[in-house]
C-alpha cells in the first residue's frame, strides 16, 4: 500500500535532520531568476511587518520519501528550497554575531557529531552537475563573498548563474537591512514560515500528485514530466543519470521554449492528426506508448535526439555557408521562417532528420515545402484545412513518397488562386505584403538565400496613398486609377527606415532621390533601385512592373496554369 504524508511543516523543520533533500538527476536545473527571489524575501518582509504571530506559508513541496527516512527526492518544490538556502546563506555570511551565524549555518548544513561519527552533510544535495558548485559556494560558510565575484566565463552552467545572481540579489537587499532586522526574518523564517510538504514512496504517485496542485514555484513544462516518466523507466542509476544529461544537454542548445515547442512537433510527426485532448495527455498515450517501458532509451537515441538535432539546423540555420550545396538550405530555411505559423516544421524536421547528409535531396524537397507553404499563406488558409493538408503530406512521407508525394502539389485552382492574391492589394493583407516583397526583391536580386539584417525593414507606396491635392499625383493619375495601383505589388518598395508621414506629399523625382535612397545615395533593396531608375511613376509604369514582378513570382512558385 502507497502511504501518502501531507502536513504544514515549519521551515526550521524542514531544513533539519528530519529531511535529506536530493535532487534527482531527471529534474530540471536550478531556474528562478531575480524577480522570483526579490519577490520571495518582499513576501518574508511584509510577513515580519504584521503585528500577529500568524503562520505564514510559502507553498508546498512534493517529495518521495520512505517514511522514518530522511532521504527525500524532491519532485516538486526545487526553485523554492534552493532559494531558501541562498537566502540561509546570505544571512549567515551577513552576520558577525558567532552564535546566530552557527545556527543558521545550520539550516544549510547539518552541523559534523564528533561523538557519533558523523560528518557534517548538506541539507540540500543538487544534481550532480551543480551539486559540487552549490556546496563549495552557498553551502560552505563564508563563501558568499566568493561566489558573487564569480565570472561568467568561469560559471559551467546556467544554473550556477541564477545561483550567482540571485545571491547577490540577495546580499544587496539584506545589507541594507539592520542587524535586528535580519535576525528577525531569521526567526521568522524558522519558527512562524511553514510549507506543506507532500510526501509519498513511489514516484509515479508522487507526480499524479503534483500533476494536481497548484505550485508557487516555477511551472515545469510538458516535457519535464515525460522526462521524468522516460528516465524513471531506466533501472541502471548510472545510466539513468547520464541519459538525464543528454536530455538536459538537448534542452539547454535547443533553449526551454524550443524544446517545449520540439514536443508539439514530435506528436504532429508521430499521430499526424490535429492535437485534440492536449499535449499531456495525448503525448504519453500516443508516443511514449510506443517505447515505454521497455525501450526508454531507444525514446531519446532513436527518436527524441536526432529530431532536436534536426530542430538545431532549422533554427540555427547553420549549414555550412562556404558550401553551395548546402548554403541553399540555410535559404530555404531562412524563407520558411518568415510565416506566421509553424505548421511547415514538422515536415521540414521530417527531412533534415531523415536525409541529414543529402543537401541535393533537401534543397528538392525544401524548395517544394515552401511552395506550398507560400500558397497557403498568401491565401490565407486558416489552421485546420492547412493542417490536415501538412499532415496528409506527413502520411505520404512516411509511406515512401518522398518529393514524389502529390499533397506537395498545388492544383490548377490553387495556383490560379495564389495568382490571384499575388495580383490584388497585397498591401491591404498586412500579413503577407512584406514576405511577398522580400520574397520578390529577392528573385529580383538573383541571390540565393538573402538575409537582411536592418534594424528596420518597412514597406512605403510610391504613388501615396492620400497624396495632397495639389501634388503631382493628382495629375498623373485619376481616382479610379489610384483606387487601382495604390496597394498593388507594382506600387510598393522597401525601405530600412522609419516610415515618413510627410512623404506622401514629396514629388516623385524628391521622393526617388531623397527618400528611397539611403546615406549613400543608393537604394538597400533591389526592388527599390528598380523604382529609382525610373523617369517618371504613371499607370503604365506601374501596370509594367507590376506584370514584371507578378511573373518573376509565378515562374518561382510554377503557378503558371
Amino acid at each position: 500500500m502507497k502511504l501518502l504524508e501531507a502536513g504544514e511543516v515549519q521551515v526550521g523543520k524542514v531544513f533539519s535532520a528530519e529531511y535529506d533533500f536530493v535532487i534527482p538527476e531527471y529534474q530540471r536545473p536550478y531556474a528562478w531568476g531575480k524577480d522570483e527571489t526579490l519577490q520571495l524575501l518582499d513576501d518574508l518582509r511584509d510577513a515580519l511587518t504584521r503585528t500577529s504571530d500568524e503562520p505564514y506559508f510559502l507553498g508546498s513541496i512534493v517529495l518521495v520519501k520512505q517514511k522514518g527516512l530522511p532521504t527525500s527526492e524532491v519532485i516538486d518544490g526545487q526553485q523554492r528550497l534552493t532559494t531558501l538556502t541562498i537566502l540561509c546563506a546570505v544571512l549567515r555570511d551577513l552576520t558577525s554575531n558567532a552564535s546566530l551565524r552557527a545556527d543558521i549555518h545550520k539550516f544549510v548544513e547539518e552541523p559534523e557529531v564528533v561523538w557519533d561519527d558523523k560528518a557534517a552533510r548538506v541539507r540540500l544535495k543538487l544534481r550532480k552537475r551543480d551539486a559540487k558548485f552549490f556546496k563549495k559556494h552557498v553551502q560552505t560558510d563564508g563563501s558568499i563573498d566568493d561566489l558573487m565575484a564569480q565570472s561568467d566565463q568561469v560559471l559551467e552552467t546556467d544554473s550556477q548563474k541564477s545561483i550567482r545572481d540571485n545571491a547577490i540579489a540577495l546580499y544587496r537587499a539584506l545589507a541594507g537591512w539592520s542587524a535586528e532586522e535580519r535576525t528577525a526574518l531569521f526567526k521568522m523564517l524558522g519558527g512562524r514560515t511553514y510549507l506543506v510538504v507532500v510526501s509519498t514512496p513511489d514516484l509515479t504517485s508522487a507526480y499524479r500528485i503534483f500533476s494536481v496542485m497548484n505550485s508557487r514555484g516555477l511551472p515545469l513544462t510538458a516535457p519535464d514530466i515525460f522526462k521524468s516518466t522516460v528516465i524513471g523507466e531506466i533501472a541502471d542509476d548510472d545510466e539513468r543519470a547520464a541519459y538525464a544529461e543528454t536530455w538536459e544537454d538537448l534542452e539547454q542548445e535547443l533553449g526551454r521554449d524550443q524544446f517545449a515547442e520540439l514536443f508539439l512537433h514530435l506528436r504532429t510527426l508521430v499521430v499526424k492528426k490535429k492535437g485534440v485532448k492536449g499535449l499531456l495527455i495525448e503525448f504519453p498515450e500516443l508516443v511514449l506508448s510506443k517505447y515505454l517501458p521497455t525501450n526508454a532509451k531507444g525514446f531519446i537515441d532513436d527518436f527524441l535526439t536526432p529530431y532536436a538535432q534536426a530542430n538545431m539546423r532549422l533554427v540555427n540555420r547553420d549549414f555550412d555557408k562556404t558550401d553551395p550545396k548546402w548554403s541553399l538550405i540555410n535559404g530555404w530555411l531562412q524563407r520558411l521562417a518568415q510565416f506566421d505559423n509553424q505548421d511547415w516544421r514538422p515536415a521540414a524536421l521530417w527531412a533534415l532528420k531523415n536525409h541529414a547528409d543529402d543537401p541535393v535531396f533537401l534543397d528538392a524537397f525544401l524548395r517544394k515545402l515552401e511552395r506550398l507553404a507560400a500558397s497557403l499563406f498568401v491565401r490565407r488558409i486558416y489552421t485546420t484545412p492547412r493542417v490536415a493538408r501538412y499532415n496528409e503530406l506527413l502520411e505520404q512521407l512516411d509511406g515512401g513518397h518522398g518529393l514524389d508525394a502529390d499533397r506537395f502539389e498545388l492544383s490548377p485552382e490553387e495556383r490560379a488562386a495564389t495568382t490571384q492574391h499575388l495580383g490584388g492589394d497585397i498591401y491591404l493583407v498586412s500579413k503577407i505584403t512584406k514576405f511577398i516583397l522580400l520574397r520578390t526583391d529577392e528573385i529580383l536580386a538573383r541571390t540565393s538565400g538573402v538575409v537582411y539584417e536592418h534594424d528596420k525593414i518597412t514597406i512605403e507606396h510610391v504613388l501615396p496613398q492620400t497624396p495632397s491635392s495639389d501634388s503631382e499625383w493628382r495629375q498623373n493619375f485619376t481616382n479610379e486609377e489610384r483606387v487601382a495601383w495604390t496597394h498593388k505589388l507594382g506600387n510598393l518598395v522597401l525601405l530600412n527606415r522609419a516610415k515618413n508621414a510627410t512623404a506622401n506629399n514629396f514629388d516623385f523625382a524628391y521622393k526617388k532621390n531623397q527618400y528611397f535612397t539611403s546615406t549613400n545615395g543608393v537604394a538597400n533593396f533591389a526592388l527599390t533601385t528598380q523604382v529609382i531608375g525610373e523617369q517618371e511613376w504613371t499607370p503604365k509604369v506601374i501596370q509594367a512592373r507590376q506584370e514584371a514582378l507578378l511573373g518573376l513570382l509565378i515562374d518561382e512558385w510554377s503557378l503558371a496554369t
